[in-house]
């Protein structure tokens, strides 16, 4: 099963490094890792998407907390998420193609973001599953490159529930 934490850790080099080292030497596999400032520029956010069940989540959810850089830890089993993910692809576009594949871009409320004589760079942002199924439908025009994010997420705001947030 796929599970979405959080980390909030102090904004310092080798603090990445750590956090993968733990997870390299327990053998865990992160699917997926981001990291960027927040809005206090001391602290940067991870979010580390792993697969398995809970309670090799649960373990690495503790393994984290215990690391000194790191200041909370927020594991959104049970909750309601919004998650994203960003995407940059390029794509065959032949000017007898362009109207087909801008309508796909416009189907999937995707962005142009550049054109060259027979390609086109599209930005996708959205949940995973819409980002795959965009490159499922480039496919049969040729996708020449292609670069992803890993997932970004936040608990949505229940009224009168607290996210889990730890500090172990």
């Amino acid at each position: 099963m796929k599970h979405i934490i959080s980390a909030l850790v102090l904004n310092k080099p080798g603090v990445l490094a750590h956090v993968a080292g733990m997870f390299a030497a327990r053998a865990f596999n992160i699917d997926s890792l981001a990291v960027g400032r927040t809005d206090d520029p001391n602290l940067s956010r991870m979010t580390i998407v792993v697969i398995g069940d809970d309670r090799v989540v649960e373990q690495v959810r503790k393994q984290l907390a215990k690391i000194v850089t790191i200041v909370k830890v927020q594991d959104f089993a049970g909750q309601d998420v919004v998650a994203r993910d960003l995407m940059l692809i390029t794509v065959s576009c032949p000017a007898e193609k362009r109207p087909e594949i801008q309508a796909l871009i416009e189907m999937f409320m995707a962005k142009v973001v550049d054109i060259g004589p027979k390609t086109v760079m599209v930005e996708v942002a959205g949940p995973e599953s819409k980002i795959e199924a965009f490159i499922d439908s480039c496919r049969p025009y040729g996708i020449k490159s292609m670069v992803r994010t890993g997932t970004v997420a936040m608990a949505r705001y229940v009224r009168g529930r607290a996210t889990k947030e730890t500090n172990e």
